[in-house]
């Protein structure tokens, strides 16, 4: 195993009916700032409950966080912050508001210039207003890590930023409150929790029995769980499993003492950022290529992962490997998550060309695991995503 540290302080409160131990979580004398997106919350009573428990705290409201959270509109809800002397955030919704809101606590106290040079220029986060966040759809993770992906319209970019001052002090996970949820967005969650996962595992051996066990264990249920919840949001058992491994996917845990990917997301954000792909859904267009490009590097795990999760055990190394990338395309076709990029846009010429130029233009220049891959990888990954 590599050195690490692991730290998480987050609070996990997670069930029916928690939502009245919202007061206790949240001092009185706090000016709160309501954060959510498009207004499902209005629909599934979660937003009246959170006005009952919260009657006596005074609170104002910011919607209108988008699926992929903009920096335009978290700088309109930074405005509002410094107006109205906002001293505690409340994110309400999905991944999405989840993060946008950690960008916003981040940026309303950011003295350094422009808050966009946090996510373009990884400067540090030195202090930022205190969260907390109600779950409303299980996908990303971000309710228990200090992570943040944010989207800015002028440039057409997606940039990510993480700072241990952006962690939520509590989440609510609430699976009751996904039972009217469409089912593509269902589809997402699995994706994305499953994706997390592998930016963790598929890798290459560390001597770390226990915590390639851990995601091994994490991929097994989102197989199980995630076609029932897929198939019926509303099932809770489903709901509640498939949002644990949600958060379990990317609270820090999996990634403890083994090396790490990531290229996937940075390809993957790139596709959203051009052509507004669902975020899970630019990974299930990447993953499979990259995978098949980089398999020398990755065919023991990918092996290992046939076996431990699949269930393959005939064949050579390469061919459990191979077959192994095969159920997981198939995994995703199940979902009606479809794994080429020509299936969401004919325009998509060109683009492999246009993603490896912004990462040299950004510097990204080595990345993957190994720190091996290049821009000019980056291109010849995208083109076998077509």
């Amino acid at each position: 195993m590599n050195n690490f540290e692991f730290s998480n302080p987050v609070k996990i409160i997670f069930g029916k009916g928690q939502l009245v131990k919202l007061t206790k979580n949240i001092p009185l004398d706090k000016n709160i700032l309501l954060i959510y997106g498009g207004g499902s919350i209005l629909k599934n009573g979660v937003y009246d409950s959170i006005k009952e428990a919260l009657k006596n705290h005074n609170v104002h409201e910011f919607s209108g966080i988008e699926p992929n959270p903009r920096y335009e509109t978290a700088m309109k809800a930074v405005d509002i912050i410094k107006l109205q002397k906002i001293d505690f955030l409340l994110a309400v919704g999905g991944g999405s508001v989840i993060d946008a809101t950690k960008f916003i606590a981040a940026a309303a106290l950011y003295a350094q210039g422009d808050p966009w040079d946090i996510l373009s220029k990884r400067s540090p986060v030195k202090a930022a207003l205190p969260f907390g966040a109600v779950l409303t759809l299980p996908a990303t993770g971000s309710e228990m890590n200090s992570g943040s992906v944010i989207e800015r319209n002028s440039t057409n970019e997606k940039l990510a930023f993480g700072s241990p001052h952006t962690f939520p002090q509590f989440s609510f996970l609430l699976p009751e409150a996904a039972a009217t949820l469409p089912k593509h967005q269902v589809a997402n969650g699995v994706v994305d929790a499953f994706m997390h996962t592998m930016e963790q595992y598929m890798t290459y051996p560390a001597n770390a029995p226990l915590v390639d066990r851990f995601a091994e264990s994490i991929l097994q249920t989102l197989i199980e769980e995630g076609p029932k919840a897929y198939e019926n949001p509303a099932n809770y058992d489903a709901m509640s499993n498939l949002m644990w491994c949600a958060t379990m996917a990317l609270n820090g845990l999996i990634g403890c003492g083994v090396p790490q990917d990531w290229a996937v997301h940075m390809m993957g954000h790139e596709l959203t950022s051009q052509f507004g792909i669902d975020h899970a859904r630019t990974l299930a267009i990447i993953a499979p290529s990259h995978y098949r490009y980089n398999f020398e590097n990755k065919k023991q795990k990918l092996a290992q992962y046939g076996e431990r999760v699949w269930g393959i055990s005939n064949g050579t190394m390469e061919e459990k490997a191979q077959n192994a990338i095969e159920a997981t395309v198939n995994f995703f076709h199940s979902l009606d998550v479809n794994t080429k990029l020509s299936k969401y846009t004919d325009n998509y010429e060109g683009t492999a060309q246009n993603v490896a130029k912004r990462f040299n233009e950004r510097g990204w220049v080595k990345m993957g695991e190994r720190q091996s891959l290049t821009p000019a990888d980056v291109e010849k990954i995208v083109e076998m995503s077509y």
